[in-house]
């Protein structure tokens, strides 16, 4: 199996528009996880109709988003889906350069934290049932650094680097069969300059 690009860099408008829809992006994220599925199983995930979940796939598709992958099942009325690259990377400096462009990018980034941010809600609300090792293993922290704009761009980098570092293990992990006690983690990241 060929490695797949790491963090495709989204550089296009159109692409952008396409993945900056709230159903779209909930199964870009769906398909992240899972790594294969099909239509009817995202559908069951986010709980829309097959045929519409179809339809988004595709659209993700027509931006190389996602890509089919080889059918898992026997039944070749399936049509099965994966994300095209590890990630995608979606640059501030690629989009400022038109006011429209500029606008969607601030949409798209917006759509995107409140998605994360429902993530984190939805995590507070079922804290009680995780347990108390994934309760004590979670974080949620704010730190106030006095940074040049070139060390946090290496604080972010080094950050990246160790998330990386620990999802190829997790990954490695799976692939061994060493599935035990494993859970999907998010782990959302905002550094960013403030005034008061």
């Amino acid at each position: 199996m060929a490695e797949k690009e790491r963090d495709r860099r989204i550089t296009d408008l159109g692409t952008l528009k396409a993945l900056a829809h709230p159903l779209r992006m909930k199964l870009m994220r769906g398909l992240s996880v899972a790594r294969v599925a099909t239509a009817s199983q995202l559908a069951e995930q986010v709980d829309e109709a097959v045929s519409l979940v179809s339809y988004h796939l595709r659209k993700l598709a027509e931006h190389g988003l996602i890509e089919e992958a080889e059918p898992q099942s026997t039944d070749g009325r399936e049509r099965w889906w994966q994300p095209a690259s590890d990630g995608v990377s979606i640059r501030d400096e690629d989009f400022r350069d038109a006011p429209e462009k500029a606008a969607a990018h601030t949409a798209a980034s917006r759509l995107f934290f409140e998605q994360r941010a429902d993530m984190y809600r939805r995590f507070l609300d079922e804290r009680p049932h995780w347990g108390e090792q994934w309760n004590a293993a979670a974080e949620s922290s704010e730190a106030s650094l006095r940074l040049t704009a070139a060390e946090l761009a290496e604080l972010n980098k080094e950050m990246l680097a160790l998330v990386r570092r620990y999802d190829e293990h997790g990954r490695a992990a799976d692939a061994a069969g060493d599935t035990e006690g494993r859970e999907n983690v998010a782990v959302h990241t905002y550094a960013f300059p403030f005034r008061i």
